[in-house]
């Protein structure tokens, strides 16, 4: 089963949000806090709490970075 390339925006930021939120909330809690026994669920609370904001940022921002890029880009 595939998606209609008509979503193609929608599942972009919703894959580069997550991929993002996953990375940089692992390591921010693995800097300041440590890998401790917790960690995993500390982890997983941390992106489900910021991918709501995450995605539709990345979504609602995304055309605009497009543009901008190729305005500064040969």
């Amino acid at each position: 089963m595939r998606i209609p390339a008509r979503f193609a925006p929608i599942v972009f930021g919703a894959l580069l949000s997550a991929i993002m939120v996953a990375l940089v909330s692992g390591f921010v809690i693995a800097i300041t806090q440590g890998i401790h026994q917790g960690f995993s669920t500390q982890w997983l609370r941390s992106c489900a709490t910021t991918w709501p904001v995450a995605f539709p940022t990345v979504t609602l921002v995304a055309p605009w970075v497009r543009r901008v890029v190729g305005r500064v880009t040969a």
